[in-house]
């Protein structure tokens, strides 16, 4: 799956530049050998795993399973198991 996010010909858009933003701090925890860096990115791989359900959820809600299950590379049952709730 690729990270790479089409830039419109006004830039970047904010989601992307949100993205950027992330990754970039991410890979800097990571690159870190300070334990502190380290316990932060396990307190960031809990938040994401919560925050990726909120967004299926809201996804559903604004539009559908399937358009939520499109955007996740699987079908809309999977989709609606794994985030319903």
């Amino acid at each position: 799956m690729s990270t790479d996010i089409p830039e419109s010909s006004a830039g970047p858009t904010p989601v992307a530049q949100l993205e950027h933003a992330a990754m970039e701090a991410v890979r800097q925890l990571a690159a870190s050998g300070d334990p502190e860096a380290f316990q932060s990115l396990l307190r960031l791989s809990a938040t994401v795993g919560e925050s990726l359900g909120a967004s299926a959820r809201n996804v559903a809600a604004a539009s559908s399973w399937t358009a939520v299950a499109g955007a996740a590379g699987t079908s809309r049952q999977a989709a609606w198991s794994r985030w319903k709730a």
